[in-house]
């Protein structure tokens, strides 16, 4: 059993090396592009896909940020991923409402445990704050996330602690935890 977990915790330095993964700038976490769809006439790829890993090093997780369409996320292998959400919306009179105005914030567990609950597959509808960490106890996980329309940087809208805050106050801790300057 110690050799099997000892191979467990060198994996991710194998997978690095194997998909050639580099650090994603402003999110977090380590990614590779593995796929582009041919070019809209708008300038965005027809789809795209990438593959990540994240650690249970301090300071390596997926900061909250939205996309402006779905997103479609794959568990691979390695431990759990816990994916934070927070919904997108005003309160309808346009004063702030504890829980957005909405919906409530959300975890999502993406693993291998489908029977309990886990998902191999999960899609985070467009405009949804998203962030991810690998699970409580888990040490790494080997992720993937896919777009139609593909993904541009252009797209992505990197979350504000302070307002996230603001709008989800029960959630205040962990939006912080999750964020980046």
């Amino acid at each position: 059993m110690d050799e099997q977990r000892r191979s467990h915790e060198r994996l991710p330095e194998a997978l690095i090396d194997f998909y050639g993964l580099a650090p994603l700038p402003r999110e977090g976490g380590r990614f590779r592009r593995t796929w582009a769809g041919p070019e809209r006439p708008d300038g965005r790829p027809e789809g795209s896909a990438i593959v990540m890993l994240l650690t249970d090093e301090p300071g390596d997780f997926s900061a909250l940020h939205r996309l402006p369409t779905d997103e479609i996320w794959h568990f691979y292998r390695g431990d759990p991923l816990s994916l934070f959400l927070l919904p997108d919306g005003g309160a309808p009179d346009g004063g702030r409402a504890e829980d957005g105005g909405g919906g409530t914030a959300r975890t999502v567990v993406l693993g291998p445990d489908v029977l309990a609950g886990q998902h191999v597959q999960f899609t985070v509808p467009g405009g949804t704050w998203m962030a991810a960490e690998v699970a409580d106890g888990g040490s790494w996980t080997l992720f993937g996330c896919t777009m139609a329309p593909g993904f541009t940087f252009e797209d992505y809208e990197h979350g504000d602690a302070a307002e996230l805050a603001a709008r989800f106050p029960r959630e205040a801790a962990r939006i912080t935890a999750l964020s980046r300057p």
